[in-house]
């Protein structure tokens, strides 16, 4: 192990020290018990020789009981207390990991995957939780039980104690010989349970689509081939650990063979009491168990190392869009102004660039369109707004003051971002609206739901508010789901509100509503992006966008009496309407 993981160890039980210590004090005076119960029964054996009473042996009973029951209990203290510091570790760091996994960047989480998250934040931090309590608690038995053991033994009979240990070395070799197999066999299972878990995660949360295609028997197939690798994976390890343990038992036993003969010959000579063949058969008996369980301990310290790894790799990672050293307070009211010089983003994965130096203002309390084909950059922008994407500095403002200075939390204070697909959880809508705002009262639900022109739906419902949406809002329409997300960001009372194709599943008259309803109720500067023109005409100017570039700016009457982009797209719209009606 190296010096980084033990490093890693030690500052994981640091804040659990002081049950530690008692742990091990603990463990210290029950193996000094374990040492003082042969020897009082090696006493006991040869005093009883020289004959006895009743009495006698009610006595010494008694004394031997009281002696395994105070062993007993120190032994169940001692395990609590090393299990216990094993499991506050465990919810201390699924904690930090939960907080750490909430501050990286969305496209990390993306790449990475779910499953493999959840898989790292369940099943890697119980190994953790039992590399930290079972396994320290194990070796540490064992070297103590080692270390007080064997000098009893060697003060009985030299001889028969270098015999009776003389088989431990080739159990420890044969420890040594399966170690490297079953790190990499359990690192293999770990794996594919990652990978199952991501495959039931992603169907799950994609089975409308699953349906649609009538792709069950080829998600059914893909499952199989994980489980199977999964299978495989499990299989060989308990193959290994299966050969294993029972070797290691085997070995074990056969010191207690060798006891057994050889100290009968001692007996025969005088070499040895009766009374001292026992303790040593008791400690042998004793090393039997921590010795054979090495394996397990072994196997199990492994899997930990392995888990922490893991772990450890996911803490790490550090967001690559955080707050910088030099973060500003805004001491005043922001009016809403939002202008872009030279904005420029590219993607790693992307061989050019998704926005080219685009250059734009929008004026406080001003509602503008961005309009543009499929694919020239609007999402990117809107995503840059809220820095959910990289951007440089000196590229984006606030009120005049740069994005970068800003701290994340008060720029998304200010900022509403709305997508496409506003993401619901399985809550009420009260629960979903006011999720910005989790203290806000229902009247202000009531009233953020009729501006997003979503009340009347409401009201149909037989819950109302109390309707429980499901997962990712599955029981509402598209364009439910779109105003139940409108209605969140308006409660917020951000004073800039973007609308990332936020109303493309609402009808045109619903949307040209919704846009009069921010107008005249509203004092915020509104960024809608859209691919419904007539809901754009309603804005009090357009930008168009075209291969991450702003090519055309203006108002709807403006634009339509200009030749370009804006002017096709409009009849393209207008002829298709014609064509549907």
């Amino acid at each position: 192990m190296t010096a980084l993981r033990l490093d890693l160890i030690k500052n994981y039980l640091r804040p659990h020290r002081n049950e530690l210590f008692i742990g091990g004090i603990s463990l210290i005076f029950v193996n000094i018990l374990s040492v003082a119960i042969p020897m009082e029964v090696r006493d006991i054996v040869d005093d009883l020789k020289k004959g006895f009473t009743f009495f006698d042996v009610i006595n010494k009973s008694t004394w031997l009981i009281l002696l395994a029951t105070v062993m007993g209990g120190v032994r169940l203290i001692s395990r609590q207390l090393v299990f216990g510091v094993g499991r506050q570790v465990e919810v201390s760091l699924r904690q930090k990991l939960f907080d750490h996994m909430l501050g990286q960047d969305p496209a990390w989480v993306q790449k990475i995957g779910t499953g493999e998250v959840i898989t790292r934040a369940t099943s890697d931090l119980e190994n953790i939780r039992r590399l930290l309590g079972f396994t320290i608690l194990s070796l540490t038995n064992t070297l103590l039980a080692y270390t007080f053991t064997l000098p009893a033994m060697f003060s009985i009979d030299p001889l028969l104690t270098f015999f009776a240990i003389s088989i431990y070395p080739i159990l420890l070799g044969t420890v040594g010989l399966f170690g490297g197999r079953m790190v990499k066999q359990r690192k293999r299972q770990q794996e594919a349970l990652s990978a199952l878990s991501e495959l039931i995660q992603e169907d799950l949360s994609g089975i409308s689509a699953i349906k649609i295609y009538g792709q069950e028997q080829s998600e059914q197939k893909e499952f199989k081939k994980l489980n199977n690798r999964y299978r495989d994976a499990a299989i060989n390890l308990a193959k290994t650990a299966s050969t294993l343990f029972p070797l290691l038992q085997g070995l074990s036993s056969i010191s207690l063979l060798l006891l057994i003969a050889i100290g009968s010959g001692q007996l025969s000579n005088g070499s040895i009491t009766v009374g001292g063949l026992v303790a040593l058969i008791l400690y042998v008996e004793r090393l039997v168990f921590p010795t054979a369980l090495l394996g397990f301990t072994l196997n199990t310290f492994q899997l930990g190392q392995v888990s922490l790894e893991r772990v450890e790799e996911i803490l790490k990672n550090e967001p690559t869009i955080k707050d910088n050293e030099n973060t500003i307070n805004v001491s005043k009211p922001i009016s809403g102004k939002i202008e872009a010089k030279n904005l420029s983003i590219k993607y790693e994965d992307s061989p050019r660039k998704i926005l080219n130096k685009i250059s734009f203002t929008i004026n406080p309390n001003e509602i503008v369109a961005l309009v543009g084909p499929v694919g020239c950059g609007k999402t990117t922008l809107a995503r840059a707004l809220g820095r959910m994407v990289n951007i440089d500095k000196g590229s984006l403002f606030l009120d005049d003051y740069d994005l970068t200075d800003l701290k994340l939390k008060d720029l998304r204070s200010y900022i509403a971002l709305v997508p496409q697909e506003g993401y619901l959880f399985t809550e009420t809508l009260t629960e979903n609206i006011r999720y910005g705002k989790p203290q806000a009262s229902i009247k202000k639900v009531e009233e953020s739901a009729s501006e997003a022109r979503m009340i009347d739906d409401i009201k149909g419902f037989p819950d109302g508010l109390k309707t429980l949406v499901g997962e990712r809002g599955i029981t509402l329409s598209g364009g439910q789901r779109q105003r139940t997300a409108l209605s969140r960001a308006f409660l917020v009372d951000s004073k800039i509100i973007v609308l990332d194709d936020a109303l493309a599943s609402v009808d045109n008259k619903t949307a040209s509503a919704i846009l009069r309803s921010i107008k005249k109720q509203f004092n915020k500067t509104v960024l809608m992006i859209s691919h419904q023109l007539s809901a754009a005409a309603a804005c009090d100017r357009i930008l168009v966008m075209n291969d991450g570039e702003i090519v055309q700016e203006g108002t709807h009457h403006y634009l339509i009496n200009k030749d370009g982009l804006y002017k096709s797209m409009w009849e393209r719209e207008k002829a298709k309407e014609k064509i549907q009606s």
